[in-house]
């Protein structure tokens, strides 16, 4: 089984190489008659061939660790990112708020901020029904890519840059301060006359409540915020955020804990238990080790009971948790029927969580998950 493992993932190494060049977008360069890029440098869309034509901010975030783009590509999606942050309040035709420090979902190659799903380049036609404020995660991939370009690429100079008056430090700041948190938690929430994305690939859900993956995401960048203050010398700025770390982590299972052993996504509407946000919290180290052990337990069941996974691919609910016969989440935005899209269907975005949460438990398990994962992509 490990040498199946190995080519396994030579196999998806050498796909994800090839899938990253498929989707950079030089300057000058157009995709599906959309463009050009005249951001001032190469940008890397979600995907190859025609597909998403715009750089998606949390995509490009997440698949940092891969090590799979060049300093200058990842500091330009920095420096771009930073300079399209909203400098003050505004309200869309549609009824939407940007608020000042709201970070875009998508940026344009033509280089307009779109701070809402659901519209590729309608700057004047983006916000409800996606959101009465801009998708909530965002802010917190902010946090992650300046912290990769800091510590991992030795940018610290850029810190002080100056971006439209203001500082990158003092940006970052501000973007981590504009989802509405809970004083006594930490924890992010919204209802329905703020909602926001909790997490963009549930852009078409309406979470309200406390929301788990977003307040996971929050607790991560609140120690990178963290790491980043030391360097520029504040060290008391440090600690507060550090405090909201263990703030955010120790409420993480009191609020969000599901009978099923995983952590529900929210505790209003569609607050069915979380298996991407669990297994995230797990390997960010968001949860206190005898509940992240726990989580493990549960994920490891629920694969052998076969409620979360299909050829390798990973569902956002157990089959045995849906809602109703009609609809995996309460509420979905628009028609999506269920087991397509983003109510019910099988993606393979959080694979490589949940083979690590997995692997804590039992290792065999994760191994499988990963070889049927990989054989799912040969063979389609």
């Amino acid at each position: 089984m490990m040498q199946e493992l190995r080519a396994s993932m030579q196999y998806l190494t050498d796909l994800a190489s090839a899938v990253v060049e498929a989707s950079r977008v030089r300057p000058g360069e157009s995709v599906a008659g959309i463009g050009p890029n005249v951001t001032g440098g190469t940008l890397v869309r979600p995907g190859g061939r025609e597909c998403y034509p715009a750089f998606w901010i949390r995509d490009f975030a997440m698949s940092l660790n891969a090590d799979l783009f060049t300093p200058e590509e990842v500091v330009h999606a920095l420096l771009l990112t930073a300079g399209r942050q909203a400098n003050e309040e505004w309200h869309t035709p549609s009824g939407s708020l940007v608020p000042r420090g709201a970070i875009a979902d998508h940026i344009t190659f033509g280089g307009l901020p779109i701070f809402f799903p659901g519209t590729l380049e309608d700057y004047e036609g983006q916000g409800m029904p996606w959101g009465r404020t801009p998708s909530l995660d965002d802010h917190y991939y902010f946090v992650e890519m300046a912290w990769y370009v800091v510590v991992e690429l030795g940018r610290e100079d850029l810190l002080s840059a100056d971006i439209d008056g203001l500082s990158l430090m003092d940006r970052l700041s501000l973007s981590f301060s504009v989802p509405k948190v809970r004083e006594d938690t930490g924890l992010v929430w919204c209802d329905d006359d703020d909602r926001g994305v909790s997490f963009g690939f549930t852009d078409t859900v309406a979470h309200t409540g406390d929301l788990f993956f977003c307040s996971v995401l929050r607790h991560r960048a609140a120690g990178q915020m963290a790491d980043l203050l030391m360097r520029v010398g504040r060290s008391d700025e440090a600690a507060t955020y550090r405090g909201i770390q263990d703030l955010v982590s120790e409420h993480l299972p009191r609020v969000f804990m599901h009978e099923s052993g995983l952590l529900r996504a929210s505790t209003g509407k569609s607050s069915q238990p979380d298996v991407w946000g669990s297994a995230f919290a797990v390997v960010t180290g968001a949860l206190p080790g005898s509940v992240a052990g726990g989580v493990s337990r549960a994920l490891c069941a629920a694969l052998e009971k076969g409620t979360i996974a299909w050829q390798g691919q990973v569902r956002h609910v157990p089959t045995d948790w849906d809602f109703s016969e009609a609809t995996m989440w309460e509420h979905v935005i628009g028609s999506q029927p269920k087991n397509r899209y983003q109510n019910g269907a099988y993606w393979d975005t959080p694979v490589g969580w949940v083979c690590y949460a997995v692997a804590q438990h039992d290792e065999a398990a994760a191994v499988q998950l990963t070889v049927d994962y990989v054989a799912d992509l040969q063979r389609n």
